[in-house]
């Protein structure tokens, strides 16, 4: 036989699973009709429920055959009402009589016989199995059983002989009928497999079969790298992890206990209309990535073996399933228990700001457990306060998983007065986003008082609050984001051994999940676009100004002048009707990235007036800001997003998400339907929209921000490619973007921090001369008291409000210094400022127990609210105006990223502000020419013609003219009216004025350029 056959491949994957503890299952005894191996299935009865199975036998009247035909057609039956996953984990009950068709591995081993059943299960690889009925000739390479059950299919392939993991996906889109009952009701996953790549599916569906990758990274899983597997070791495959390790007996019985679910999907009831589907089989059934597996996997056997009281970081690209892995993370913590059968963690905390992951928890758990209560969301909704709520759940015995948000959780977790010895696992969801500072500190102090006895040794409190700010022994960390910082990595990353950089523990990069294709790649189609601007300064004197606030007051007056949100508004209505409405069939949508609020609201008005008046019905608008605002501080100008958009906040994300295209009543009852969102500081993170495919960017983004918010175009859709995205930025150069993503393309380390830096700021605060120690003491000695003593909230209150008075004479120094030498006071300011910021991080990292810290950390955080601040005019521009606007596409750009490996990140020196120094004054005439030098550049005087024609767009006959005619009549009269104005504005440039004057056709167009934009505009006003 030659090595090079297929048969080699298929003898080899079979040698490795009969050597580990697999059956070899015989063709002749799987049953076509019932989708069953009948002769594994009894076998696995005969030796784990021999009680049970001669009840059964006795109701048939002793006939073990008779009863061995009506069982296996009653669990044929079963199967095919509930799904092979639940018969599995619940079993079957016949005539009353339970039997079970697996014993999954006990949580714990304390009883002497915990492991005899679940050692006789028995897993099952038929190779060439003759599966169908319709044509019993066709085979399958493998099938893999549980005590008789089919569960997975695969299909080999070898490329010597021309054949790859390709045709193993044709072969089961072409060659398999998902009609066929082993697929449509029996098998959970199905393998594609060469000695390169392997690749799965769920659901057989002919031609549109979706296989995902099932590898482990062209580095290995868990490190950085790309798509694709390692070289292989020696006398192996690239693919042998599939069966060397997925499909080792432990871990297949696990994986199919603890990973494998069907997703819940609407029905008739909830989607409000017929169609909805209901049948267990019709349910996408979810199969964990090897990424998800391995992580969960790497994870609590870690922490099975070294216990509570370690941090992990998990550096999980988006696309990569995270809200999943964090259900079956949770799930193994809650049950997890070390090798002396000790229960590793008592509960499991979820801390995240997505709503969406409670209930996914809820459904996947459920099928895992079967009982309710095991996962709790505390919330505003549910019944009692949410200091009960917490409460009840922590110190009962039925919830294990809580499911929480960090602002609410430090406020309710002290209720719980009983919790002492208990350990506790943390799951963060976005580490850098929501786990940091004063809050996690406050979280952690409160669990450490409920769960450890070393913080109160010798009734030492202040030392007992600087030990709760480090790490400790029940208290573990489980941190998930796509894009640490440096701090992230310091807090929850694990020291590389050699190194001692700070790195994350498991890693599914982004350029993996680019590779494998469940994101996009959002830097490979950027246009960029600069706006060039010029002032005047129409002031009769010349004003001293601060230089630094008014050229940032200058620049936004340039950028958000009627003019400039105008042409911006044209160029993006354009754009999203010419390239973008068409596409995904006419569903594609944009997000429109502006600087502030009113930036937004503004460029919402432009873009919807501007939309109307050409008559564009595909650029639906909304708009998303937090708060109340006064448009242009204008009391009769006071806006809401619900009060424009129509309804409210939180019903958005599905007005937005809306398509008609996937509405079949569209016709019949019409809504509205929105494809462009402008947002100010809202949808730019963690907002989940997969027919985004186009970002108008209008706002300055770097490092973190700048992936959160362009990352929001990556999703996936069916009928999304890569060729459908586009990002327009109106802010920002393609390579400063690009140095952005850099860090968190492949994966972010950062060097571990000087933990003496804290000191030298010490000394810095305390070399000012204005905090004296006793003073201090007497602080710190009243807040701990009323920290043990308040036991209401409003206690707590009341006793904080009476601390104030002991930073009196601090504040009264400070004030008397200001008088005397405001930059000596500022600096003083500066280095506190700087001192309870490092602190606040640092004392989170590193294991200090120095009381002096902790005191000047306490103390200097109430005092830094009381200090007074130095007077902060703001600046009069007085009269200003904008004479000249253009905006000039620059570029296209196709930055996509390279692999560049690991990349270090500017860690944490402790370098603040610095002390804030006296505003420069210049002239503001000085100051508008310099800025017109740089945002003026290659301006000439054509573009005059815009303030021109808004010169002339102030007549009144103008006005008249634009709603009572069209474009070509309205021309009769603006056409003098613009040259005039024309002219007077270059009246003293002779070289413009004689082409102005000579050149018919310059003119003409020059004019007729202006005729549109006044046109356009002045009935976009009215719109």
């Amino acid at each position: 036989m030659s090595v090079h056959k297929e048969i080699a491949f298929e003898d080899a994957i079979e040698r490795v699973l009969l050597g580990s503890g697999w059956h070899q299952g015989l063709p002749d005894g799987y049953d076509r009709k019932l989708g069953l191996d009948t002769d594994q299935l009894f076998t696995f009865i005969g030796a784990t429920q021999i009680e049970q199975w001669k009840q059964l036998v006795h109701f048939d009247g002793g006939d073990q055959a008779a009863t061995q035909r009506r069982f296996q057609q009653h669990l044929a039956r079963e199967i095919d009402a509930r799904g092979v996953l639940d018969v599995l984990r619940h079993g079957v009950k016949d005539r009353g009589v339970l039997i079970r068709l697996v014993y999954f591995s006990p949580a714990h081993t304390l009883a002497d016989d915990a492991l005899v059943q679940y050692r006789h299960n028995r897993l099952s690889v038929t190779r060439q199995l003759r599966y169908s009925t319709k044509a019993p000739d066709k085979s399958l390479d493998l099938a893999l059983f549980i005590n008789g059950i089919p569960v997975a299919t695969a299909e080999l392939k070898n490329p010597l002989t021309d054949q790859t993991v390709e045709h193993a996906k044709a072969q089961y889109r072409r060659d398999r009928d998902p009609r066929e009952l082993l697929f449509a009701r029996r098998t959970l996953v199905h393998f594609a497999v060469d000695p390169e790549l392997v690749f799965i599916t769920t659901r057989l569906a002919g031609e549109k079969t979706r296989f995902l990758p099932f590898n482990t990274g062209s580095s290995g899983p868990g490190i950085d790298g790309g798509a694709g597997n390692p070289a292989a070791h020696d006398d192996g495959y690239r693919t042998s992890y599939l069966w060397e390790q997925v499909w080792q007996p432990e871990a297949w019985l696990d994986l199919t206990r603890r990973f494998l679910h069907v997703e819940k999907v609407p029905d008739a009831s909830s989607s409000g209309r017929a169609g909805g589907r209901k049948n267990v089989h019709e349910r996408p059934t979810i199969f964990p990535r090897f990424h998800q597996w391995h992580a969960v996997c790497a994870l609590t056997e870690h922490a099975a073996h070294h216990g509570s009281g370690h941090n992990y970081l998990i550096q999980h690209s988006a696309g990569s399933g995270k809200s999943n892995t964090i259900a079956w993370l949770a799930h193994r913590l809650s049950n997890l228990h070390s090798a002396e059968n000790e229960p590793v963690f008592n509960k499991v905390i979820v801390i995240t700001d997505r709503s969406v992951l409670d209930r996914q928890l809820q459904d996947t758990i459920y099928q895992f457990e079967h009982r309710s209560g095991v996962v709790r969301k505390i919330s505003e909704k549910s019944e009692g306060s949410k200091s009960d709520q917490v409460a009840e759940a922590l110190s009962g015995e039925t919830t294990k998983i809580l499911i929480v948000t960090l602002q609410t959780f430090p406020h309710v977790l002290d209720k719980v007065t009983d919790l002492r010895g208990k350990k506790f696992a943390l799951i963060v969801d976005e580490a850098h986003s929501s786990q940091s500072g004063e809050s996690s500190a406050a979280l952690k102090k409160v669990l450490l008082k409920l769960g450890t006895d070393d913080i109160t040794d010798n009734d030492d409190l202040l030392t007992a609050s600087a030990l709760a700010r480090g790490k400790h022994d029940t208290l573990s960390y489980f941190a998930f984001t796509a894009t640490p910082k440096a701090k992230t990595l310091e807090l929850f990353g694990t020291p590389h051994p050699v190194t001692g950089n700070l790195q994350a523990f498991h890693i599914y990069s982004m350029r993996q999940a680019i590779d494998e294709g469940f994101i996009l790649d959002v830097l490979r189609n950027y246009v960029t676009y600069k706006t060039y601007w010029k002032l005047a300064n129409g002031n009769p004197d010349d004003r001293e100004v601060d230089e630094r606030k008014a050229s940032a007051q200058l620049a936004r007056f340039a950028v958000l002048s009627p003019a400039s949100l105008e042409q911006r508004a044209e160029i993006i209505v354009e754009h999203f009707h010419d390239k973008v409405a068409a596409k995904l069939d006419g569903r594609a949508k944009a997000l429109v990235v502006t600087r502030s609020r009113e930036h937004a609201v503004k460029l919402y008005r432009k873009i919807k007036a501007y939309a109307q008046v050409r008559g564009y019905h595909d650029c639906g608008v909304l708009v998303a800001f937090s708060g109340e605002l006064e448009v242009d501080r204008n009391p009769e100008d006071k806006v809401t997003e619900p009060g424009i958009n129509g309804f409210s906040e939180s019903a958005l994300p599905q007005k937005f998400g809306y398509t008609k295209a996937d509405d079949p009543s569209a016709a019949a009852n019409p809504q509205p339907e929105y494809r462009i969102l402008v947002v100010a500081d809202k949808y730019q993170t963690g907002f989940d929209q997969p027919l985004l495919t186009t970002m108008y960017v209008d706002k300055k983004l770097e490092g973190v921000a700048a992936v959160q918010t362009l990352s929001r175009l990556n999703r996936t859709h069916p009928r999304k490619s890569q060729e459908d995205l586009f990002v327009i930025d109106f802010a920002n150069e393609a390579e400063e973007i690009k140095d952005a993503f850099a860090p968190f393309y492949e994966s972010a380390i950062a060097a571990p921090t000087d933990p003496n830096l804290l000191y030298a700021a010490q000394r810095a605060v305390m070399d000012s001369a204005l905090l004296i120690d006793s003073e201090m003491d007497a602080f710190v000695a009243a807040y701990l008291h009323a920290e043990q003593s308040a036991i209401t909230d409003a206690q707590w209150q009341r006793a904080h409000a009476d601390l104030y008075r002991f930073t009196d004479p601090a504040r009264d120094r400070f004030a008397a210094l200001m008088d005397d030498d405001s930059d000596a006071a500022e600096e003083f300011r500066s280095a506190l400022r700087d001192y309870t910021r490092m602190y606040g991080f640092l004392s989170q990292v590193v294991p200090y127990v120095d009381p002096e810290l902790e005191r000047l950390y306490l103390y200097g955080r109430h005092l830094l609210n009381r200090l007074p601040r130095r007077e902060d005019p703001g600046v009069d521009l007085g009269q200003v105006d904008l004479t000249h606007l253009r905006i000039t596409r620059t570029g296209e750009h196709d930055v996509r990223l390279t692999p560049q490996g690991e990349q270090l990140l500017p860690g944490f020196t402790g370098d603040g502000a610095g002390s804030r120094t006296e505003p420069g004054q210049v002239p503001l005439s000085e100051l508008i020419e310099g800025l017109n030098e740089k945002f003026g550049v290659n301006l000439g005087d054509g573009d005059l013609v815009v303030n021109s024609a808004r010169d002339a767009m102030t007549a009144p006959k103008v006005k008249a003219a634009a709603f009572a005619n069209n474009e070509e009549d309205f021309g009769h009269v603006f056409d003098g009216v613009f040259e005039d104005k024309l002219i007077a504005r270059i009246e003293d440039n002779t070289v413009v004025l004689q082409r102005f004057s000579d050149d018919d056709v310059f003119k003409s167009e020059l004019t007729s350029a202006a005729r549109r934009y006044a046109y356009e505009a002045l009935r976009r006003s009215v719109a």
